[in-house]
Protein backbone atom coordinates (compact mmCIF):
# COMPACT_ATOMS: atom_id res chain seq x y z
CA UNK A 1 0.00 0.00 0.00
CA UNK A 2 2.62 2.36 0.89
CA UNK A 3 4.59 1.41 -2.58
CA UNK A 4 1.64 2.63 -4.48
CA UNK A 5 1.22 6.09 -2.91
CA UNK A 6 4.49 6.72 -3.33
CA UNK A 7 4.11 6.04 -7.32
CA UNK A 8 1.10 8.26 -7.07
CA UNK A 9 2.89 10.92 -5.92
CA UNK A 10 5.16 10.50 -8.05
CA UNK A 11 2.64 10.45 -11.06
CA UNK A 12 0.82 13.89 -9.82
CA UNK A 13 3.91 15.60 -9.62
CA UNK A 14 4.96 14.65 -13.31
CA UNK A 15 1.68 16.28 -14.58
CA UNK A 16 1.08 19.97 -14.73
CA UNK A 17 -2.29 21.28 -15.12
CA UNK A 18 -1.62 23.98 -18.17
CA UNK A 19 -4.93 26.12 -16.48
CA UNK A 20 -2.02 26.28 -13.45
CA UNK A 21 0.69 27.55 -15.84
CA UNK A 22 1.54 31.37 -15.28
CA UNK A 23 2.34 33.80 -17.99
CA UNK A 24 0.47 32.18 -20.51
CA UNK A 25 -2.76 32.88 -22.57
CA UNK A 26 -5.74 30.77 -23.71
CA UNK A 27 -3.91 30.35 -27.25
CA UNK A 28 -0.88 28.87 -25.59
CA UNK A 29 -2.20 26.40 -23.57
CA UNK A 30 -1.60 23.73 -26.22
CA UNK A 31 1.70 23.61 -25.57
CA UNK A 32 1.95 22.83 -21.63
CA UNK A 33 -0.06 19.71 -21.64
CA UNK A 34 3.00 17.28 -21.52
CA UNK A 35 3.32 15.39 -18.58
CA UNK A 36 7.27 14.44 -18.69
CA UNK A 37 8.64 16.81 -21.02
CA UNK A 38 7.69 19.96 -22.89
CA UNK A 39 9.11 21.03 -26.11
CA UNK A 40 10.56 24.40 -26.65
CA UNK A 41 7.78 26.18 -28.98
CA UNK A 42 10.41 27.35 -31.41
CA UNK A 43 11.38 23.18 -31.43
CA UNK A 44 15.30 23.95 -30.30
CA UNK A 45 14.33 21.71 -27.21
CA UNK A 46 13.29 18.84 -25.39
CA UNK A 47 12.91 19.22 -21.38
CA UNK A 48 11.17 17.76 -18.66
CA UNK A 49 7.93 19.14 -17.77
CA UNK A 50 9.18 20.36 -14.24
CA UNK A 51 11.35 22.60 -15.49
CA UNK A 52 8.78 24.81 -16.69
CA UNK A 53 8.29 28.02 -14.84
CA UNK A 54 11.15 26.67 -12.38
CA UNK A 55 12.99 29.98 -12.57
CA UNK A 56 15.84 28.82 -14.71
CA UNK A 57 15.77 29.37 -18.16
CA UNK A 58 15.94 25.97 -20.65
CA UNK A 59 14.82 27.07 -23.71
CA UNK A 60 16.40 30.01 -25.88
CA UNK A 61 13.16 31.35 -26.65
CA UNK A 62 11.84 31.49 -23.11
CA UNK A 63 9.09 29.73 -23.68
CA UNK A 64 10.30 27.65 -20.63
CA UNK A 65 9.48 30.14 -18.44
CA UNK A 66 6.81 32.36 -19.07
CA UNK A 67 5.54 33.24 -15.56
CA UNK A 68 9.39 34.03 -13.98
CA UNK A 69 11.58 36.22 -15.15
CA UNK A 70 14.53 33.67 -15.89
CA UNK A 71 14.85 34.14 -19.61
CA UNK A 72 15.88 37.68 -21.01
CA UNK A 73 13.48 37.10 -23.94
CA UNK A 74 10.57 35.05 -22.08
CA UNK A 75 7.00 37.22 -22.17
CA UNK A 76 4.46 37.17 -19.31
CA UNK A 77 0.64 37.19 -20.16
CA UNK A 78 -1.63 39.26 -18.31
CA UNK A 79 -4.68 38.23 -18.59
CA UNK A 80 -6.68 41.02 -17.17
CA UNK A 81 -10.27 39.84 -16.72
CA UNK A 82 -12.24 42.64 -17.24
CA UNK A 83 -10.34 44.54 -19.31
CA UNK A 84 -7.62 44.08 -21.84
CA UNK A 85 -5.10 41.16 -21.81
CA UNK A 86 -1.55 42.07 -23.10
CA UNK A 87 2.01 40.48 -22.86
CA UNK A 88 4.66 42.11 -20.72
CA UNK A 89 8.36 41.62 -20.90
CA UNK A 90 9.62 38.56 -18.06
CA UNK A 91 12.02 40.99 -16.50
CA UNK A 92 9.11 42.65 -15.14
CA UNK A 93 7.73 39.72 -13.32
CA UNK A 94 7.99 40.34 -9.55
CA UNK A 95 9.66 43.37 -9.78
CA UNK A 96 7.50 45.15 -7.20
CA UNK A 97 6.02 47.20 -9.49
CA UNK A 98 2.51 46.25 -10.19
CA UNK A 99 2.22 46.24 -14.64
CA UNK A 100 -0.64 43.76 -14.70
CA UNK A 101 -4.32 45.48 -13.50
CA UNK A 102 -5.26 41.96 -11.86
CA UNK A 103 -1.51 42.24 -10.05
CA UNK A 104 -0.94 38.50 -11.83
CA UNK A 105 3.04 39.72 -12.26
CA UNK A 106 3.61 40.27 -8.83
CA UNK A 107 2.27 36.99 -7.21
CA UNK A 108 5.72 36.60 -5.34
CA UNK A 109 6.78 40.02 -4.12
CA UNK A 110 6.65 42.54 -1.72
CA UNK A 111 3.80 44.68 -3.66
CA UNK A 112 0.11 45.21 -2.59
CA UNK A 113 -1.25 45.29 -5.98
CA UNK A 114 -4.89 45.72 -6.24
CA UNK A 115 -6.91 44.56 -8.80
CA UNK A 116 -8.05 46.99 -11.08
CA UNK A 117 -9.28 45.83 -14.26
CA UNK A 118 -12.74 46.16 -13.86
CA UNK A 119 -12.54 50.13 -13.11
CA UNK A 120 -9.92 50.09 -15.99
CA UNK A 121 -12.15 48.37 -18.13
CA UNK A 122 -15.91 50.35 -17.24
CA UNK A 123 -13.53 53.83 -18.59
CA UNK A 124 -12.40 51.56 -21.55
CA UNK A 125 -15.86 50.86 -22.16
CA UNK A 126 -17.97 54.14 -21.47
CA UNK A 127 -14.78 55.46 -24.13
CA UNK A 128 -15.67 52.89 -26.86
CA UNK A 129 -19.05 53.69 -26.54
CA UNK A 130 -18.98 57.63 -26.78
CA UNK A 131 -16.62 56.42 -29.51
CA UNK A 132 -19.35 54.20 -31.09
CA UNK A 133 -22.02 57.28 -30.83
CA UNK A 134 -19.85 59.29 -32.28
CA UNK A 135 -19.37 56.92 -35.36
CA UNK A 136 -22.83 56.37 -35.44
CA UNK A 137 -23.37 60.77 -35.64
CA UNK A 138 -20.96 60.50 -38.18
CA UNK A 139 -22.44 57.99 -40.30
CA UNK A 140 -25.73 59.61 -39.80
CA UNK A 141 -24.47 62.72 -40.66
CA UNK A 142 -22.24 61.17 -43.66
CA UNK A 143 -25.87 59.87 -45.03
CA UNK A 144 -27.61 63.07 -44.77
CA UNK A 145 -24.59 65.08 -46.62
CA UNK A 146 -24.77 61.78 -49.40
CA UNK A 147 -28.80 62.40 -49.52
CA UNK A 148 -28.17 66.20 -49.99
CA UNK A 149 -25.39 65.66 -52.15
CA UNK A 150 -27.23 63.39 -54.37
CA UNK A 151 -30.28 66.31 -55.02
CA UNK A 152 -27.32 69.26 -55.58
CA UNK A 153 -25.87 66.76 -57.82
CA UNK A 154 -28.76 66.72 -60.09
CA UNK A 155 -29.89 69.77 -59.83
CA UNK A 156 -27.01 71.19 -61.06
CA UNK A 157 -27.03 68.73 -63.75
CA UNK A 158 -30.65 70.48 -64.66
CA UNK A 159 -29.18 73.52 -64.10
CA UNK A 160 -26.26 73.02 -66.80
CA UNK A 161 -29.14 71.21 -69.57
CA UNK A 162 -31.25 74.72 -69.03
CA UNK A 163 -28.54 77.05 -69.38
CA UNK A 164 -27.48 75.04 -72.81
CA UNK A 165 -30.44 75.69 -74.13
CA UNK A 166 -30.95 79.18 -73.38
CA UNK A 167 -27.58 79.37 -75.42
CA UNK A 168 -28.73 77.26 -78.17
CA UNK A 169 -31.84 79.54 -78.10
CA UNK A 170 -29.39 82.69 -77.93
CA UNK A 171 -27.31 81.16 -80.72
CA UNK A 172 -30.67 81.20 -82.87
CA UNK A 173 -31.13 84.83 -81.78
CA UNK A 174 -27.68 85.64 -82.28
CA UNK A 175 -27.38 84.90 -85.96
CA UNK A 176 -30.52 86.58 -86.24
CA UNK A 177 -29.51 89.65 -85.01
CA UNK A 178 -26.23 89.53 -86.90
CA UNK A 179 -28.45 89.05 -90.45
CA UNK A 180 -30.36 92.33 -89.75
CA UNK A 181 -27.56 94.35 -88.30
CA UNK A 182 -25.92 93.61 -92.15
CA UNK A 183 -28.72 94.33 -93.75
CA UNK A 184 -29.17 97.55 -91.71
CA UNK A 185 -25.33 98.45 -92.36
CA UNK A 186 -26.00 97.84 -95.67
CA UNK A 187 -28.98 100.03 -96.36
CA UNK A 188 -27.54 102.87 -94.85
CA UNK A 189 -24.22 102.66 -97.04
CA UNK A 190 -26.42 102.81 -100.12
CA UNK A 191 -28.50 105.53 -98.84
CA UNK A 192 -25.10 106.90 -98.14
CA UNK A 193 -23.95 106.35 -101.86
CA UNK A 194 -26.88 107.43 -103.03
CA UNK A 195 -26.64 111.00 -101.22
CA UNK A 196 -22.94 110.90 -102.00
CA UNK A 197 -23.78 110.48 -105.87
CA UNK A 198 -25.73 113.93 -105.72
CA UNK A 199 -27.75 113.64 -108.62
CA UNK A 200 -31.78 113.47 -109.83
CA UNK A 201 -31.39 109.60 -109.74
CA UNK A 202 -30.18 110.89 -105.64
CA UNK A 203 -33.27 112.63 -105.01
CA UNK A 204 -35.36 110.21 -106.76
CA UNK A 205 -33.63 107.52 -105.07
CA UNK A 206 -34.36 109.22 -101.30
CA UNK A 207 -38.29 110.69 -102.46
CA UNK A 208 -36.89 113.98 -101.21
CA UNK A 209 -39.29 116.64 -101.41
CA UNK A 210 -38.87 119.89 -102.92
CA UNK A 211 -39.28 121.82 -99.69
CA UNK A 212 -36.25 119.37 -98.32
CA UNK A 213 -33.69 120.87 -100.53
CA UNK A 214 -35.32 124.65 -100.98
CA UNK A 215 -34.78 124.37 -97.10
CA UNK A 216 -30.91 122.56 -97.51
CA UNK A 217 -29.91 125.46 -99.24
CA UNK A 218 -31.61 128.15 -97.36
CA UNK A 219 -28.70 128.05 -95.11
CA UNK A 220 -30.24 131.57 -92.61
CA UNK A 221 -33.45 129.83 -93.08
CA UNK A 222 -35.18 133.26 -94.12
CA UNK A 223 -37.22 131.65 -96.64
CA UNK A 224 -35.37 132.78 -99.98
CA UNK A 225 -31.94 131.91 -101.64
CA UNK A 226 -29.62 134.14 -102.37
CA UNK A 227 -26.28 134.35 -104.45
CA UNK A 228 -23.99 133.97 -101.46
CA UNK A 229 -26.14 130.30 -100.42
CA UNK A 230 -25.98 129.23 -104.23
CA UNK A 231 -22.57 129.48 -104.25
CA UNK A 232 -21.82 127.84 -101.15
CA UNK A 233 -24.33 125.05 -102.10
CA UNK A 234 -23.92 124.25 -105.50
CA UNK A 235 -20.69 123.02 -107.82
CA UNK A 236 -20.92 122.41 -111.27
CA UNK A 237 -20.87 118.46 -111.58
CA UNK A 238 -17.26 118.17 -114.36
CA UNK A 239 -15.31 120.64 -111.81
CA UNK A 240 -16.39 119.98 -107.81
CA UNK A 241 -13.33 122.16 -106.84
CA UNK A 242 -14.07 125.70 -108.48
CA UNK A 243 -16.69 127.71 -106.87
CA UNK A 244 -19.35 129.27 -108.69
CA UNK A 245 -18.73 132.73 -110.44
CA UNK A 246 -21.46 135.41 -109.52
CA UNK A 247 -22.58 135.41 -112.39
CA UNK A 248 -23.00 131.59 -112.62
CA UNK A 249 -25.03 131.86 -109.64
CA UNK A 250 -27.06 134.33 -110.85
CA UNK A 251 -28.15 132.26 -114.11
CA UNK A 252 -29.34 129.57 -111.70
CA UNK A 253 -31.37 132.38 -109.72
CA UNK A 254 -32.87 132.98 -113.04
CA UNK A 255 -30.97 136.24 -113.07
CA UNK A 256 -32.80 137.06 -109.45
CA UNK A 257 -31.00 138.52 -105.86
CA UNK A 258 -33.63 135.92 -104.08
CA UNK A 259 -35.38 133.22 -105.26
CA UNK A 260 -38.41 131.77 -103.27
CA UNK A 261 -39.84 128.54 -102.79
CA UNK A 262 -41.92 128.60 -105.90
CA UNK A 263 -39.48 129.76 -108.37
CA UNK A 264 -37.21 127.33 -106.54
CA UNK A 265 -39.57 124.48 -107.55
CA UNK A 266 -40.17 125.54 -110.99
CA UNK A 267 -36.32 126.60 -112.15
CA UNK A 268 -33.42 125.69 -110.30
CA UNK A 269 -35.14 122.31 -108.64
CA UNK A 270 -35.33 120.97 -112.51
CA UNK A 271 -31.55 121.90 -113.18
CA UNK A 272 -30.80 119.90 -110.09
CA UNK A 273 -33.05 117.25 -111.02
CA UNK A 274 -31.45 116.61 -114.37
CA UNK A 275 -28.03 116.98 -112.66
CA UNK A 276 -26.11 117.37 -116.03
CA UNK A 277 -24.71 121.05 -115.23
CA UNK A 278 -24.57 121.44 -111.50
CA UNK A 279 -25.42 119.49 -108.02
CA UNK A 280 -25.53 120.00 -104.67
CA UNK A 281 -22.15 120.32 -102.94
CA UNK A 282 -20.97 117.33 -101.13
CA UNK A 283 -20.73 118.66 -97.37
CA UNK A 284 -20.85 114.82 -95.67
CA UNK A 285 -21.63 115.14 -92.24
CA UNK A 286 -21.58 119.03 -91.80
CA UNK A 287 -24.55 120.82 -90.35
CA UNK A 288 -27.05 121.56 -92.81
CA UNK A 289 -26.04 119.40 -95.44
CA UNK A 290 -27.80 116.47 -97.24
CA UNK A 291 -26.64 113.44 -95.35
CA UNK A 292 -27.43 115.30 -92.42
CA UNK A 293 -31.11 116.31 -93.30
CA UNK A 294 -31.83 114.04 -95.50
CA UNK A 295 -34.70 111.65 -93.52
CA UNK A 296 -33.92 108.74 -94.78
CA UNK A 297 -30.48 108.72 -94.47
CA UNK A 298 -31.07 109.48 -90.76
CA UNK A 299 -33.97 106.83 -90.70
CA UNK A 300 -31.24 104.42 -92.15
CA UNK A 301 -28.97 104.74 -89.19
CA UNK A 302 -31.29 104.85 -86.46
CA UNK A 303 -32.02 101.40 -87.99
CA UNK A 304 -28.41 100.74 -87.87
CA UNK A 305 -27.78 101.61 -84.52
CA UNK A 306 -30.75 100.23 -83.10
CA UNK A 307 -29.59 96.57 -84.72
CA UNK A 308 -26.45 96.86 -83.47
CA UNK A 309 -27.55 97.77 -79.62
CA UNK A 310 -30.01 94.46 -80.15
CA UNK A 311 -26.74 92.67 -81.46
CA UNK A 312 -24.68 93.82 -78.49
CA UNK A 313 -27.20 93.05 -75.74
CA UNK A 314 -27.97 89.34 -77.27
CA UNK A 315 -23.88 88.68 -77.76
CA UNK A 316 -23.34 90.00 -73.92
CA UNK A 317 -26.20 87.46 -72.87
CA UNK A 318 -24.23 84.87 -75.08
CA UNK A 319 -21.09 85.03 -73.64
CA UNK A 320 -23.02 85.83 -70.13
CA UNK A 321 -24.85 82.53 -70.42
CA UNK A 322 -20.95 80.70 -71.74
CA UNK A 323 -18.97 81.86 -68.99
CA UNK A 324 -21.65 80.38 -66.49
CA UNK A 325 -21.57 76.95 -68.59
CA UNK A 326 -18.02 76.77 -68.29
CA UNK A 327 -17.78 77.67 -64.45
CA UNK A 328 -20.32 75.57 -63.79
CA UNK A 329 -18.71 72.48 -66.00
CA UNK A 330 -15.90 73.22 -64.07
CA UNK A 331 -17.37 72.17 -60.69
CA UNK A 332 -19.41 69.47 -61.52
CA UNK A 333 -15.49 67.79 -63.00
CA UNK A 334 -14.28 68.03 -59.87
CA UNK A 335 -14.11 65.03 -57.71
CA UNK A 336 -16.94 65.33 -54.77
CA UNK A 337 -16.25 61.82 -53.41
CA UNK A 338 -17.57 58.53 -54.37
CA UNK A 339 -21.69 59.51 -53.17
CA UNK A 340 -20.81 63.84 -53.86
CA UNK A 341 -20.73 63.59 -49.78
CA UNK A 342 -18.26 66.36 -50.03
CA UNK A 343 -20.16 68.50 -52.77
CA UNK A 344 -21.89 70.59 -49.86
CA UNK A 345 -18.31 71.96 -49.00
CA UNK A 346 -18.26 74.12 -52.50
CA UNK A 347 -18.96 77.34 -52.07
CA UNK A 348 -18.36 77.56 -48.60
CA UNK A 349 -15.36 79.00 -46.64
CA UNK A 350 -13.64 78.46 -43.68
CA UNK A 351 -11.44 80.83 -41.63
CA UNK A 352 -8.91 80.46 -38.73
CA UNK A 353 -6.96 83.08 -37.07
CA UNK A 354 -3.38 82.26 -36.24
CA UNK A 355 -1.31 85.02 -34.21
CA UNK A 356 -1.12 87.74 -36.70
CA UNK A 357 -2.82 85.90 -39.82
CA UNK A 358 -6.04 84.79 -40.83
CA UNK A 359 -6.13 81.93 -42.71
CA UNK A 360 -9.09 81.27 -45.28
CA UNK A 361 -9.72 77.90 -46.57
CA UNK A 362 -12.28 77.78 -49.65
CA UNK A 363 -12.93 73.74 -50.02
CA UNK A 364 -12.45 73.10 -53.83
CA UNK A 365 -11.24 76.96 -55.24
CA UNK A 366 -8.30 78.66 -52.66
CA UNK A 367 -6.50 78.85 -49.37
CA UNK A 368 -5.69 82.61 -48.06
CA UNK A 369 -3.26 84.41 -45.38
CA UNK A 370 -3.94 87.77 -44.77
CA UNK A 371 -1.71 89.43 -42.21
CA UNK A 372 -3.32 92.26 -39.73
CA UNK A 373 -1.49 94.99 -42.16
CA UNK A 374 -4.75 93.41 -44.19
CA UNK A 375 -1.81 91.86 -47.33
CA UNK A 376 -3.34 89.05 -48.58
CA UNK A 377 -1.52 85.76 -49.94
CA UNK A 378 -2.72 83.12 -51.78
CA UNK A 379 -1.51 79.62 -50.43
CA UNK A 380 -2.82 77.72 -53.36
CA UNK A 381 -5.58 77.16 -55.89
CA UNK A 382 -7.58 73.42 -56.10
CA UNK A 383 -5.32 70.64 -57.58
CA UNK A 384 -6.12 67.43 -56.18
CA UNK A 385 -7.35 64.72 -53.43
CA UNK A 386 -3.53 63.44 -52.58
CA UNK A 387 -4.86 60.63 -49.54
CA UNK A 388 -3.59 57.31 -49.40
CA UNK A 389 -5.40 54.48 -51.40
CA UNK A 390 -7.21 52.98 -48.55
CA UNK A 391 -8.66 56.54 -47.58
CA UNK A 392 -8.23 58.72 -50.64
CA UNK A 393 -10.50 62.09 -49.44
CA UNK A 394 -8.67 62.13 -46.29
CA UNK A 395 -6.15 64.94 -47.86
CA UNK A 396 -6.60 68.24 -50.16
CA UNK A 397 -4.04 69.93 -51.64
CA UNK A 398 -3.84 73.31 -53.04
CA UNK A 399 -0.83 74.49 -55.46
CA UNK A 400 0.53 77.13 -57.65
CA UNK A 401 0.04 79.76 -54.74
CA UNK A 402 2.31 82.80 -55.13
CA UNK A 403 5.58 82.47 -54.76
CA UNK A 404 7.83 82.60 -51.90
CA UNK A 405 10.79 84.25 -51.55
CA UNK A 406 13.75 83.33 -53.58
CA UNK A 407 11.73 80.13 -53.29
CA UNK A 408 8.81 78.65 -55.37
CA UNK A 409 5.20 78.59 -55.09
CA UNK A 410 3.48 78.57 -51.99
CA UNK A 411 0.91 75.01 -51.61
CA UNK A 412 -1.30 74.06 -48.83
CA UNK A 413 -1.98 70.17 -47.58
CA UNK A 414 -5.16 70.02 -45.53
CA UNK A 415 -4.29 67.85 -42.87
CA UNK A 416 -0.81 69.24 -42.45
CA UNK A 417 0.35 71.25 -39.68
CA UNK A 418 2.94 73.77 -42.16
CA UNK A 419 -0.89 75.03 -42.73
CA UNK A 420 -2.73 76.01 -40.09
CA UNK A 421 -5.96 77.17 -42.21
CA UNK A 422 -6.37 73.63 -42.79
CA UNK A 423 -6.63 72.23 -39.14
CA UNK A 424 -10.18 73.87 -39.43
CA UNK A 425 -10.92 72.14 -42.15
CA UNK A 426 -9.55 68.87 -40.27
CA UNK A 427 -12.14 68.76 -37.68
CA UNK A 428 -14.96 69.28 -39.83
CA UNK A 429 -14.26 66.46 -42.04
CA UNK A 430 -12.67 64.50 -39.41
CA UNK A 431 -16.39 63.11 -39.02
CA UNK A 432 -17.04 62.00 -42.50
CA UNK A 433 -13.94 59.38 -43.07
Amino acid sequence: MRVYIIVAAVFWCGYVDSRKVRGISSSYKRFYRERKSFLCIDGSRMIPFEQVNDDYCDCEDGSDEPGTSACPRGRFYCTNLGFRPHYIPSSRVNDGICDCCDASDEYNSHARCQNTCWNLGQRERAYVEGQMRTLDEGLRLKQQLIEEGVLLWREKQAQLRELQQVAEDLQVKLEEHRRKKHEADRLKEQTLKALEAGDGGLIRHQNSSVASIFHLLDSNKDGSLTVDEIKAKVVLVHDEQRVLSEDEALALLDRGHRMDLSKFQSTLWDVLTRGDTVKIKDTQGAPGSLSSEDPHLKAADRAAEWEATNLKKVEEAYETVNMEISDLQKKLAIDYGTDWEFLFLNGQCYKLKVYEYTYTLCPFNQVTQKSTAGVEVSLGMWGMWTGKPKNHYSQMVYENGEPCWQGGSRSTTQGTRSRAATLHMQARLQILR
